[in-house]
């Protein structure tokens, strides 16, 4: 199995296959994210979006096929090993802390901070940048993270996963579930992000809301990829999206 080795690829993935059980959900899947880029994964409903994000992390019982990030084989990692190498994750279920002020849920997800290959200091996060990143989150940072909307638990599960300083994010359905004026939130948040040398790898539905952020897109039914190529492409691709994409 041949993996690229161009210096602007963060993450790459061959041949990917994942099962819950003995149900086998991906097949065969290649796709990679390269640096300081948005890269939407779309599909319908259990396309296999979200199984994908948790395979590249290190999710699943099982999974099968070649992994690399950051040049690290990370095909049998586990998800501790892959955030450590500066792979963030934020699930669509959130998982915020609820116990846990708005500031101690940050403080959870902290790591120290990081270089690239060349030096170069990597994007760096502290509880200031992200407040002003997500000024509901400072508004309330002694608010415990179960007295919060969901829209909120969102942001803070974001802003969680930055407080590790990760090269690339994979981000699992942002806009699925919560009102359009966070909607919208998002969409700037990971325009900022990718401003600030962030990539990130997104599951998506929204054709619209993928449009706004995304330079890629990859396209998923029954596992498998049914297209890739710019966003702008796809969104000219009106057999693609009525196949693939369209209720």
């Amino acid at each position: 199995m041949t993996i690229t080795s161009e210096p602007t690829v963060l993450l790459e993935a061959k041949s990917l296959c994942a099962w819950y059980g003995a149900a086998q959900i991906l097949y065969d899947v290649d796709l990679d994210v390269r640096r300081g880029e948005v890269v939407a994964l779309m599909g319908r409903n259990g396309a296999g979006k979200s199984t994908t994000l948790k395979a590249l992390m290190g999710m699943l019982a099982k999974r099968r096929g070649a992994i690399r990030f950051l040049g690290h084989d990370i095909s049998r990692a586990e998800p501790h090993h892959a955030s450590r190498l500066g792979l963030g994750f934020v699930p669509e279920d959130r998982r915020v802390f609820t116990d846990l002020t708005v500031t101690e849920n940050l403080e959870v997800g902290r790591q120290a901070g990081r270089q690239w290959a060349d030096g170069s200091d990597a994007p760096h996060w502290t509880p200031e940048k992200l407040f002003k990143l997500f000024p509901n989150l400072g508004e309330m940072p002694n608010r415990p993270g179960g007295r919060m909307s969901g829209g909120e638990q969102q942001m803070l599960t974001v802003a969680r996963t930055l407080m590790g300083n990760p090269y690339l994010v994979l981000l699992d359905e942002p806009s699925e579930g919560v009102a359009p004026v966070i909607v919208e939130q998002m969409a700037h948040m990971i325009l900022e992000l990718k401003a600030h040398g962030v990539s990130i790898l997104l599951s998506e539905q929204n054709m619209h809301f993928a449009e706004l952020v995304s330079d890629r897109a990859y396209v998923l039914e029954k596992g498998q990829i049914r297209f890739e190529g710019s966003m702008a492409e796809l969104a000219a691709n009106e057999q693609v999206r009525r196949s693939y994409l369209s209720v």
